[in-house]
């Protein structure tokens, strides 16, 4: 029988950590990755706020590496993260072996959300520098993300009318009671001062429900009522050239909420939102553009509207925003829910290449179709955004841009969601969940840029091999040189066809 041997296990022998916490991780680690990056940032927002009265605070050099690398390994909760500053290395290694309550933790990330959202264009500004990010393409896209709330605590606003009647006419029938409570035996249990104030409570809260709903409803009705007569503007001017308009003529708007116009109690800046496979969820609706180049998120916003169809000019403006820092993009893809003229329009003014997808194209196309050329460019002073764009995505070479939209932006929602584990906000209020999206996103970067520095690496160290195989090849024939020529003079020396001189060099050298 064969006997198998394993290494001993001994939980009792004393051992020792290393004397410094710059031994504990490999010299390439993303734990130290991410503290040189904060290292290179300008944290004077930061140290500036603090009055040095009191006890020490914790130095923004430690908080901020800590956030950035919880967030990039999936580690998001202040309790998760304090724990793991005992039992990880790479977190010991952040905090230099002190350990942040989570108290102090979120703390410091509510306290400093802004200037925290800030660093996003620094971190962007490192890439930059160390020419990973190049400003090409981009690809816009969304996902929701669940909010920290319930959709069945969504009160509607048919049945918020009827509460507030049922509630009406239950404080009348108390005021009722009460007036009657000198002449007739009232239940025991029943304190009718306690069950106004109950009531009283709940009508203010249905009232602001209902007050929100409203407020919703005629903003709702605005924009439905500029895109409806931005239709019927471009109806009529068909209509004027001789051509009849396609589709059924634009209804108008109605003003005034729906039945089923409803707002959560838990986080009333969230919202029912419809995703692919699961129904409806209590969301927000996150916005990220990726470079492709790259695979980093140059822009990024939370919105709360349900679809995606008005977020082009929003991504703009941000990126109009950084524009000096990190540069422009020279085309933008966006599948068919950004699809708008006004979308086209506006990415066309803003100096890039509008790639919107105008509707799905359908799969297993016709041969002759597929392999079909392209068309000439329309020309001529009355050719619009739209119609070039329209051409663009007809070409071959449009084809091939628009196809790096699924491969850049959409793994980028899945790294976060599948491998980051971020599914769900921690947090409440559009405010803060904007905050929130940034540090994600942030955390992503840094995870992205590290990967980035890795294949540098990589390439460096193939170039080097490369060189010292060059060099010992050189070495090796240029000695075989040396030694043919050698021997060729031996030759003709013993031939007696060269001087003396020379073979006199021959002998010294061999």
């Amino acid at each position: 029988m064969k006997k198998w041997t394993f290494r001993p296990i001994d939980r009792d022998t004393p051992d020792f950590f290393p004397a410094s916490v710059q031994d504990y991780l490999p010299e390439v680690h993303l734990a130290r990755f991410v503290v040189e990056v904060v290292e290179l940032l300008d944290l004077t927002p930061f140290t500036s706020a603090y009055k040095g009265t009191g006890s020490k605070a914790w130095h923004p050099a430690l908080m901020l590496p800590l956030l950035f690398y919880g967030y990039a390994t999936g580690v998001f909760s202040s309790r998760k993260l304090e724990k793991a500053t005992y039992d990880s290395i790479a977190f010991r290694y952040i905090c230099a072996n002190e350990h942040p309550d989570h108290d102090s933790i979120n703390t410091f990330r509510k306290r400093f959300r802004k200037q925290i959202s800030e660093l996003f264009v620094q971190i962007l500004l490192i890439a930059k520098q160390a020419q990973w990010l190049k400003m090409g393409t981009i690809s816009l896209d969304g996902t929701k993300i669940k909010a920290n709330a319930s959709k069945h605590k969504a009160l509607s606003y048919k049945y918020a009318c009827k509460l507030e009647a049922q509630l009406k006419a239950e404080v009348e029938e108390l005021l009722k009671m009460a007036e009657k409570a000198d002449t007739e035996q009232l239940p025991d249990e029943l304190s009718i001062p306690d069950e106004l104030k109950r009531r009283e409570d709940r009508l203010k809260v249905v009232a602001e429900a209902k007050a929100e709903i409203e407020r919703r409803a005629e903003e709702r009705y605005q924009q439905e009522l500029a895109e409806y007569q931005e239709k019927v503007t471009r109806r009529e001017a068909i209509k004027e050239t001789g051509k009849k308009p396609r589709g059924k003529e634009p209804k108008a708007p109605v003003p005034g909420p729906g039945d089923k116009d409803q707002v959560n109690l838990t986080d009333p800046e969230s919202r029912i939102m419809p995703t692919s496979g699961s129904g409806f969820v209590q969301a927000y609706n996150v916005q990220a553009a990726v470079d492709t180049d790259s695979g980093l998120i140059v822009e990024n916003h939370v919105t709360q509207a349900t679809n995606d169809k008005q977020q082009v000019e929003p991504a703009l403006e941000v990126l109009a925003s950084r524009e000096e820092t990190i540069g422009k993009p020279d085309a933008l893809l966006a599948d068919t829910g950004y699809f708008s003229q006004a979308s086209v329009s506006a990415v066309d003014n803003f100096g890039a290449i509008p790639y919107i997808a105008e509707k799905r194209d359908a799969h297993n196309k016709p041969l002759l179709e597929r392999f079909k050329p392209d068309e000439p460019m329309p020309e001529g002073d009355d050719v619009t955004a739209l119609e070039l764009m329209r051409w663009r995505l007809q070409t071959k070479e449009g084809r091939a841009l628009y196809a790096l939209r699924k491969s850049t932006i959409e793994p980028t929602f899945g790294i976060q969601k599948e491998v980051m584990g971020y599914r769900q906000f921690l947090i409440r209020g559009l405010e803060a969940v904007s905050a929130e999206w940034d540090l994600l996103c942030m955390g992503f970067n840094l995870k992205k840029m590290f990967s980035l520095m890795l294949k540098d690496l990589q390439k460096s160290m193939i170039l080097t091999l490369i060189l010292k195989v060059y060099r010992l090849l050189f070495t090796y024939t240029w000695k075989l040189l040396q030694y043919r020529l050698v021997k060729i003079h031996l030759i003709r020396m013993r031939s007696g066809k060269i001087s003396g001189f020379i073979a006199f060099l021959c002998k010294l050298y061999f």
